[in-house]
């Protein structure tokens, strides 16, 4: 009877399947994730280096102790979820496992979560019309950057934009219709898989969303690329697209400006402002899904719930 011949895996071969397949790993993430798993994977060496542990593998105590000591910290439960699933991801692109999920390790993030139960949360404040109106009358529009800002204002309260979906903007995102502008978003926070979405921007009849951004991409000369750019000091030279950062500080300059406080405002303040507002001004749940694109109608019943906190009151017949 003929012997077959074993097969023999080379060691020269093997590795590149390897490396391929821990890439393929690592792009199971979306950059946004990505850069949180960094971050907090560096929090935990900085942990493992401060008390003498073990970081990878790790120990099931020395994740208890990191817990305690990020609690102390007074990071949140969702951080601390998150950064205890940076520490498994990161293990097990380096064959090791570890369980996050155990008894204590579920109670004792129980035990912090009734700890923070009664510490309010500093959430930002919404910018309404009338607020955002007053930030765009501070834009000098005869800059490069007030006209550039007063576009990403704008454009990013119209379309309840997030940082991140501003910034990789890209001119051949645009489809200009008769109704207004087709924006196709290439990948968002709530698109993991980058399948794209696309929202509708209508011309409107007071905020005029779709003549500043032409007045600002004509103005920078720009027809391919980035729509939202960083400028020079001389405003000379037009360089790479905005940094999530950037959009923050331009939103809390221009807060500023507008007599308000910028700690209590953020860039998200753009989109939960037109969220609020779609709210109070009676549109309905799934007409708002279509421009915010939540995956579900958790967070938008609570914009809704505030809008109609004081409409039909439960009081209002006897008070």
């Amino acid at each position: 009877m003929h012997q077959l011949t074993p097969i023999r895996l080379n060691a020269l071969s093997v590795e590149p399947l390897l490396d391929n397949a821990q890439k393929l790993l690592e792009n199971s993430l979306s950059p946004a994730t990505k850069k949180a798993y960094a971050t907090d994977w560096k929090v935990f060496l900085d942990f493992c280096e401060q008390y003498s542990c073990q970081s990878l593998p790790t120990e099931h105590s020395t994740l208890m102790m990191f817990l305690s000591q990020q609690s102390e910290q007074k990071k949140s439960c969702q951080t601390l979820r998150r950064r205890l699933a940076a520490i498994k991801f990161i293990h097990q692109l380096n064959g090791f496992d570890v369980n996050i999920t155990d008894k204590k390790i579920s109670l004792i993030l129980k035990g912090i979560a009734r700890q923070q139960i009664n510490r309010p949360k500093q959430q930002k404040k919404p910018m309404g019309v009338l607020l955002l109106t007053k930030m765009i009358e501070k834009c000098s529009t005869d800059t490069l950057a007030g006209k550039r800002d007063k576009a990403l204002l704008l454009f990013g309260f119209s379309g309840a934009f997030r940082r991140s979906e501003l910034c990789n903007l890209r001119l051949d995102d645009l489809e200009e219709t008769v109704d207004g502008l087709r924006v196709y978003i290439r990948h968002s926070k709530g698109d993991q898989t980058a399948e794209g979405q696309v929202i509708a921007l209508p011309h409107g009849r007071r905020l005029g969303v779709i003549s500043a951004l032409k007045d600002w991409l004509e103005s920078a000369k720009i027809y391919d690329g980035f729509v939202f750019r960083s400028i020079s000091k001389a405003e000379k030279t037009i360089g790479e697209n905005l940094t999530p950062l950037s959009v923050s500080m331009i939103v809390k300059k221009y807060i500023l400006q507008a007599g308000e406080n910028p700690d209590d405002y953020a860039a998200h303040s753009m989109r939960s402002g037109f969220l609020t507002e779609a709210a109070e001004n009676g549109a309905s749940i799934f007409k708002m899904l279509e421009v915010s694109r939540h995956k579900s109608t958790e967070t938008l019943m609570g914009y809704i719930r505030r809008a109609d906190l004081f409409k039909n009151h439960a009081g209002d017949g006897f008070l």
